[in-house]
């Protein structure tokens, strides 16, 4: 049984191979590099759920690796190991969150015994397909190959096994309410209502007899007594989207709601108690809103308990092609379309293009392609129409190419399982030249494969 991914990085080749060698006994699926540039490039392409380094490398030695991992995969527990153990290096390490520092020789039962404890604090990742798996509910909607992306997930899966209160900060069409629910789905309130509303959608007197209910003839219309939906969320969860556009003075109503466990609706004299989890999220930077004084520094606190940054889709684009694909299959079965593909040009353009619209408007553009087309691919013409084409939305592509290629290479490499000859074949370069465009990006076919092996011809 595979108990998980690790990354093994260390310039002694003996000492790596002997770490894989104990790694992959104990049932781990192992990855290795020689130094810290070729693990971030190896942390670009997989997911490992460890990393255990040397501290004293060439190009890029442990700690600054450990400072790059801690940048951009905050919950990736890190140990290092280094001969020239120190005290001062130690804390160093410590203070930049390593999850353990053994001194080499190290004794191989106590690294055994810290790699075990760092799984069981970790979160196992999305399997790369994106299928549900019986304990992972809720996440399978949230499709992903992007490191980035997955940081996020796996501290999402951390935070929602607990009771503490999340914001989501992201921009427009991200996901966020995605999120949110996936979030709540894994809670132990996974039973019970989860219910979302947008604070920007309604004015302030609306807005707060839509949280916190209203009683008959509490103000010109109200014909009959309305139901909160703090209290239609008792027991669960309460999404509020947009929180950084509610009025102020709302702001301290649901401050005192969160405070006290109850609401009053409006007309009401007395409170009610609830028992509600908050999620909140806004595309808007809460921090500046605070120093605006458009929101309240306690009602932050009360809210930002964790704070997810959910990455835009021009920061994670190797999930477009994943993405494209999943909206093809999705939009040609609702409209019952024959389209089962999409060209390598427009693909290329679907990558290159900058998306301010984010996961939203991939799918939109997807959907029109895909009802206007007459073919079953997708072609560039399509995409490039539903991009509308304007002056400045679609990145030169001499610019992308670089991201494009190696986004591509990998897309391939995956599907051919690591297989060079059947790569190159379908991107139609000879072998040479496809080599030469992996070594480029540090990308290595063994990576790729399925119990290793050499190339099929």
């Amino acid at each position: 049984m595979d108990k998980g991914k690790i990354l093994l990085v260390d310039d002694d080749a003996d000492l790596l191979r002997l770490l894989s060698l104990r790694m992959k006994s104990a049932g781990y699926t192992v990855s290795t590099a020689a130094n810290g540039s070729e693990a971030l490039s190896v942390l670009a392409m997989e997911h490992p759920r460890l990393v255990i380094t040397d501290l004293r490398m060439d190009q890029m030695d442990g700690m600054a690796l450990l400072e790059a991992i801690r940048r951009d995969y905050p919950t990736l527990p890190v140990i290092i190991l280094t001969a020239h153990g120190s005290i001062p290096d130690a804390l160093v390490a410590a203070n930049q969150g390593v999850f353990a520092f053994l001194t080499k020789p190290f004794d191989g039962k106590d690294l055994m015994a810290q790699v075990e404890r760092a799984f069981s604090l970790t979160a196992a990742p999305l399997p790369p397909d994106g299928k549900k798996r019986a304990d992972q509910p809720g996440w399978e909607r949230i499709l992903t190959r992007s490191p980035k992306m997955q940081a996020v997930l796996d501290q999402a899966r951390l935070v929602a096994a607990s009771s503490a209160s999340v914001f989501i900060h992201g921009a427009s069409g991200t996901g966020k309410e995605l999120l949110a629910q996936a979030i709540h789905q894994s809670s132990p309130r996974r039973d019970r209502p989860f219910i979302a509303v947008n604070c920007a959608a309604f004015p302030e007197q609306l807005l707060e007899s839509e949280l916190f209910g209203h009683k008959k003839g509490a103000f010109t219309g109200a014909a009959t007594s309305h139901q909160g939906l703090f209290q239609a969320a008792d027991g669960g969860t309460l999404f509020l989207d947009e929180i950084g556009d509610m009025p102020l003075p709302l702001q301290v109503k649901l401050l005192r709601a969160l405070q006290e466990h109850c609401v009053r609706p409006v007309g009401a004299t007395e409170s009610i108690p609830v028992d509600v989890r908050i999620i909140s999220a806004s595309h808007r930077d809460l921090e500046q809103e605070m120093a605006a004084r458009r929101f309240r520094d306690d009602l932050y606190y009360r809210l930002c308990v964790v704070t997810l940054e959910l990455p835009s889709l021009a920061q994670r684009p190797e999930d477009i092609p994943l993405l494209a694909e999943h909206f093809l299959r999705e939009t040609a079965s609702k409209n019952r379309k024959e389209a089962n593909g999409i060209t390598p040009e427009a693909m290329e353009l679907l990558v290159a293009a900058p998306w301010p619209g984010n996961v939203r408007q991939l799918a939109n553009v997807i959907e029109q392609a895909v009802v206007l087309s007459t073919t079953p691919r997708i072609g560039a013409p399509l995409i490039r129409h539903a991009l509308r084409d304007k002056e400045g939305e679609v990145l030169p592509l001499a610019d992308a190419k670089g991201r494009f290629e190696m986004n591509y290479l990998i897309q391939i490499m995956r599907m051919t399982r690591g297989n060079v000859s059947q790569a190159a074949q379908l991107a139609q370069r000879n072998r040479t030249e496809f080599y030469r465009l992996l070594r480029r990006y540090h990308l290595d076919p063994a990576a790729f494969k399925e119990g290793g092996g050499d190339d099929e011809e």
